[in-house]
């Protein structure tokens, strides 16, 4: 089968990665298209084509200096074990601007066999990573702008 990666922004087939994110994949719940946009837009983008056809997605999340995050991959459904998902993980490891990365992380459900095959492990000081969970943020009463403002002194009397 011949495949192409890509990352070229203008071929992606934005219409089907929305469907397949909104329908098929659990972990993008709330997504939509101006979402969708703005996360192709601010990430490394893997795309897998078979006669220019999409047929799988993945997004990398970079500061292309030390750390890269990977999301949203999918192959879609006819085209799965054929190679096209290890394709583009692989693409993305091997791209120019992530060789000097020190972590390369992901979060799966359940796809752990297929990433350990592309050396992916489990976290080694798991203990060291933490979260914030939106939800816990807004309850924290974090809101934009943000300001520390530091209360007045109070005068000391001294006896």
């Amino acid at each position: 089968m011949q495949l192409d990666i890509s990352h070229d922004l203008a071929r992606l087939d934005r219409a089907m990665i929305l469907d397949f994110l909104t329908t098929r994949a659990h972990w993008a719940a709330g997504m939509d298209a101006a979402l969708l946009e703005r996360a192709i837009r601010h990430s490394l983008i893997i795309a897998a084509y078979h006669q220019h056809r999409q047929i799988g997605f993945a997004r990398v999340i970079t500061d292309y200096a030390s750390f890269a995050y990977l999301s949203d991959v999918f192959v879609l459904p006819d085209w799965r074990g054929h190679g096209v998902g290890q394709a583009m993980i692989r693409a993305a490891i091997a791209h120019p601007q992530l060789q000097q990365l020190r972590r390369f992380l992901l979060v799966s459900r359940d796809a752990r066999g297929f990433y350990r095959q592309l050396g992916f492990t489990p976290l080694q000081h798991g203990e060291r990573y933490m979260e914030l969970q939106r939800d816990a943020a807004a309850s924290a009463g974090w809101h934009w702008p943000f300001s520390r403002r530091s209360r007045p002194a109070t005068a000391q009397t001294v006896a």
